[in-house]
């Protein structure tokens, strides 16, 4: 038997589901009338995290009466950010758009996200911004704006709104980032660092009116750990010893100056064997060297990985017929040159 296909859509919507059995059908039909409103074709990816309230089989429900609707179940809860990857890793469309299951996000204001993908070459990303945020002040808004404030500051990526799951973005950006953990926070910072060129728009948010919030006031202590991973990720992931030989120097430095005098103190007949200068001193050493051995072994382990082909050190565009003609079309839909060490999109 010969494999369906079906044609490639414009768009691909993917929503993330946890345990949000009421909103389901109300989602399901304000996209697809959001959707009608503008002239692209569309599909929309809906990954379930392993709920335990039924909303995977009313996602398998909707998704037999609607050819559109592609219904994504995981075997058990993994975390928003692995049901996105889920998603991203099932899209065909040219544009990518995210957006909670909660309805709290307006599915109406899509056609927005991607008239200026359409209309704006210079944006390969379309970051939502709930203005009049609908939430509580202090549990919700007041932590949210204090992250926004440090993630922008740390990260250079300057947002007004990191939490805001409803965003847009050109196709080849979602290819080159991969989410683990519970990077979705970061998924802006990750997409600059892949060459994306972002923009902001204000969208509507409501208050949720069924299903229970999954964050708390307790996420703010993870985004502080996650945040820590983004500015090695984003500044020393091609250069760990940088980041750990340049602390190993800073803490051996002082380590070698206290042996250094406390050598010369010997040498003129001090006793300098019971003195806790003399612990520091060989503590400090220790330290630093470990951590510029850390560095140099995550220098060969970075040697490796690019090396290997498991991942690209750069991305780039490309302009003109020469350009065009010496490369190949990729199977991810990008051109890409064969001796080239990373991807590069190809512009006339």
């Amino acid at each position: 038997m010969r494999p369906v296909t079906a044609p490639e859509p414009d768009v691909s919507i993917v929503v993330p589901i946890y345990n949000e059995f009421d909103n389901l059908p109300e989602l399901v039909e304000r996209i697809d009338a959001a959707m009608r409103m503008q002239p692209l074709s569309y599909e929309l990816i809906a990954v379930d995290d392993g709920s335990t309230d039924g909303s995977a089989q009313r996602l398998r429900e909707l998704a037999a009466t609607r050819p559109w609707l592609r219904a994504v179940c995981l075997v058990r809860n993994y975390g928003q950010s692995s049901a996105l990857q889920a998603g991203f890793d099932r899209v065909r469309g040219r544009y990518v758009v995210t957006l909670d299951a909660d309805l709290q996000n307006e599915p109406g204001d899509i056609p927005l996200l991607l008239e200026r993908l359409e209309t704006d070459p210079s944006v390969d990303m379309i970051s939502g911004w709930r203005k009049n945020r609908q939430d509580k002040a202090l549990s919700r808004r007041l932590p949210s704006v204090l992250a926004n404030r440090l993630i922008s500051r740390v990260t250079q990526v300057q947002l007004h709104d990191y939490g805001c799951a409803l965003k847009a973005y050109r196709r080849p950006i979602i290819e080159r980032i991969r989410l683990y953990g519970e990077l979705h926070r970061f998924i802006p910072s990750l997409a600059r660092d892949a060459g994306a060129r972002i923009a902001e728009v204000p969208v509507r948010h409501h208050a949720r009116t069924r299903g229970v919030s999954k964050y708390g006031i307790d996420r703010t202590f993870r985004v502080i750990l996650d945040l820590i991973f983004m500015v090695f990720f984003m500044r020393f992931r091609q250069r760990p010893l940088h980041a750990f030989g340049g602390l190993g120097l800073w803490l051996a430095t002082p380590g070698m100056l206290i042996l250094a005098w406390l050598l010369v103190q010997k040498l003129l007949g001090a006793d300098i064997g019971g003195r806790p200068l003399l612990f520091a001193g060989v503590l400090l050493v220790l330290m630093g060297m470990q951590f510029i051995a850390v560095g140099l072994v995550g220098e060969l382990l970075t040697r490796i990985y690019y090396e290997s082909g498991g991942g690209h050190q750069y991305y780039a565009h490309e302009y003109g017929a020469l350009a065009q003609a010496l490369t190949t079309p990729s199977s991810d839909g990008q051109a890409q040159a064969p001796s080239a060490p990373a991807r590069s999109t190809v512009l006339p």
